[in-house]
């Protein structure tokens, strides 16, 4: 992370994880039980053992009630939601770029784009290749610059509507 503030949950993270522990939240106490934990964490996917889902509520019960209540939760959950790591490596990432950047200059063009995804055997349309662009170029300048190249590969990874 940069200096700048560290980064924070948005609105809308925020509300789906309430969403998330209230389901959870079996009796409706405002706080999760191991079992209700364990159960969200299966849920999404891991298994926890036993001892791992006590050293986690170890770690997250900032008032030692033996509960997690949903500002520990959040708490617990939000370096994983934002370090969200990019499955490619730097290195991976510029290289792909370089493939993209054909003339050297540090951004790809719409024309580049489009030549490249044709070589790859993936031709777009006008309005694919302008989307395209468009999602990627954050500042608006109509070329994108690895920065936004690589944030739009990483968001890629995870956003399911690719998939």
């Amino acid at each position: 992370m940069s200096s700048k503030e560290p980064a924070k949950l948005d609105d809308e993270q925020i509300a789906e994880l309430r969403e998330i522990f209230r389901s959870f939240d079996r009796n409706n106490d405002g706080s999760l039980t191991q079992l209700e934990l364990g159960s969200l964490l299966r849920s999404l996917g891991l298994k926890p053992s036993p001892d791992q889902l006590e050293t986690l509520i170890q770690k997250a019960d900032k008032n030692s009630n033996g509960l997690i209540e949903f500002s520990e939760f959040v708490a617990l959950v939000a370096p994983e939601l934002l370090e969200a790591k990019s499955p490619y490596t730097e290195e991976q990432l510029k290289q792909l770029f370089r493939m993209f950047d054909r003339d050297g200059n540090g951004f790809i063009t719409a024309a580049e784009l489009a030549h490249s995804m044709a070589k790859l055997g993936h031709a777009l349309t006008a309005e694919e290749l302008t989307g395209m662009i468009k999602e990627a170029d954050t500042d608006g300048d109509g070329r994108i610059s690895f920065q936004e190249f690589s944030q739009a590969i990483t968001s890629a990874a995870f956003d399911n509507s690719w998939a």
